[in-house]
């Protein structure tokens, strides 16, 4: 595999430190509202990529935090009356329901940064012992001026970015550039016990405590927003290895943001949409649809348009599923001369879908791949009078390659987990509609199929059978 690495902005072969292995990290939510469309891109994207390198053979430790003590977090508290913590196990609740939603698979280690604040002290100490941290007033500052490399992230050379820093007003630290790894306490602030007082962690702090904790001093891939690489990626690099002297990440990967019909999101601009707020209207599929539909590092730009071209493509991979699950079930041979020939080519499709996923993790090509196997399906397969092994080896890939990407797994599970009473009741009345048709009763077939109509099944007369569906 190759990924496109920022910290080099070359594409690069994908070679973990352990062989069979991959150690990824990636930024989560800050846990003080419901996640926004921008949010889900990149846990859309990098769920993937990790689903990806299981399917491919690796072991794969990934680890994504929740950001749970935050100047937003506490500023949502104050306005409600409650404690900071509330707010965060409210949202991480709200989290957990998108997050099934759209498919996200639970990471190897979902670590709270309060749950590592030894960790933080540790770190702060150490950089402190160093000379490259500094402690004023109960706070604790970083001086990239002291880190050689500051800036190689984001290739921005420490002298253009201490042109565009300003010390606000009621900070105390030296220079500009300088950043908070640990906060004295506010009056009503949440705090902890630290050498330098009660306070609490600067964000960028956490998530370095938290990579070194799960996944030690170097990373195979670390990934986020591209809004995340300055100042964010570049102070964990720096604070990090200040601290251990090893590279953070081996991997850097940033996907691109999402505009609102051709417009930054913005809160001020009304263009905002969290990503309950869209589900509401058309379904979580859609949506993740939707994020994989471009490569991750391209801008992707958010209309109602888009999420209805979504919902059709979605129709047409779950058509195909459908179509093959009854041919299946309905074939009259077990198998026939030329299906290994029509295996054969319909495998040169996942060749396609694998080598675009090998290059930089490109979803939109695997799409094309993964349609270009339905067309297949449909033509060699379903118009041919296939056979039970075809149709069940045609299936399993078809429902290989959706796995991968994590499309049509909602509706999969909500097909298993439909109770067996309600499928008996459906093939119980096909059966008696059959047997009016047989006996000319025309008048008890079609009470029948309104009956069945109305509780949203859909059936086909077929030359092998009846066809039926549950509207979705």
């Amino acid at each position: 595999m190759k990924i496109y690495n920022t910290l080099t902005r070359q594409k690069e072969d994908f070679v973990p430190q352990k062989p069979g292995t991959a150690r990824i990290y990636a930024c989560g939510p800050t846990v003080y509202d419901y996640i926004h469309i921008g949010n889900a891109r990149p846990l859309v994207v990098f769920d993937v990529l990790r689903r990806f390198l299981a399917y491919r053979g690796y072991d794969v430790r990934f680890v994504q935090n929740f950001t749970d003590i935050d100047d937003k977090i506490i500023r949502r508290a104050n306005e409600h009356g409650v404690d900071s913590a509330a707010i965060a196990e409210e949202y991480i609740g709200e989290y957990w329901k998108d997050a099934k939603g759209l498919a996200l698979q639970e990471a190897t280690v979902h670590p709270r940064a309060t749950e590592n604040i030894e960790q933080i002290i540790e770190i702060v100490s150490g950089l402190i012992a160093k000379g490259i941290a500094y402690e004023a007033q109960g706070d604790v500052y970083y001086s990239p001026a002291k880190f050689a490399e500051y800036g190689k992230l984001s290739h921005q050379p420490l002298d253009e970015l201490v042109a565009g820093a300003r010390i606000m007003t009621g900070e105390i630290k030296r220079e500009p550039m300088d950043f908070a790894l640990w906060k004295a306490a506010k009056p009503g602030e949440p705090y902890w016990e630290s050498p330098w007082g009660n306070g609490r962690p600067g964000w960028h702090i956490e998530c370095s405590a938290m990579v070194l904790r799960y996944l030690g001093e170097t990373a195979d891939i670390h990934c986020g927003g591209q809004d995340l690489i300055f100042p964010h990626h570049e102070n964990e690099i720096a604070q990090s290895e200040a601290y251990t002297g090893k590279p953070f990440s081996r991997y850097w990967m940033h996907n691109g943001y999402i505009n609102i019909n051709n417009a930054k999101m913005s809160k001020s601009k009304g263009n905002f949409f969290t990503v309950r707020q869209v589900a509401e209207k058309y379904g979580y599929a859609p949506i993740r649809f939707f994020l994989i539909s471009s490569h991750y590092r391209s801008p992707i730009n958010y209309t109602p348009e888009l999420l209805d071209s979504s919902i059709a493509s979605l129709q047409r991979l779950q058509n195909c599923r459908d179509n093959l699950i009854f041919a299946k079930k309905n074939a009259a041979l077990p198998e026939k001369d030329g299906d290994l020939q029509t295996l054969l080519h319909l495998e040169t499709h996942r060749e396609s879908f694998i080598a675009a996923l090998d290059d930089d993790l490109n979803t939109a090509d695997a799409l094309g791949a993964l349609f270009e196997l339905v067309r297949e399906i449909n033509t060699r397969v379903l118009d041919a009078e296939p056979s039970k092994r075809l149709c069940k080896a045609a299936l399993k890939l078809f429902a290989e390659l959706c796995g991968v990407l994590g499309i049509l797994q909602p509706a999969e599970a909500a097909a298993e987990s439909a109770a067996d009473d309600e499928t008996a009741k459906i093939e119980a009345l096909i059966t008696a509609r059959g047997e009016a048709r047989t006996a000319k009763s025309w008048a008890e077939a079609d009470r029948i199929r309104d009956e069945l109509n109305a509780m949203g099944v859909v059936i086909e007369d077929t030359p092998l059978g009846v066809k039926w569906t549950v509207k979705r």
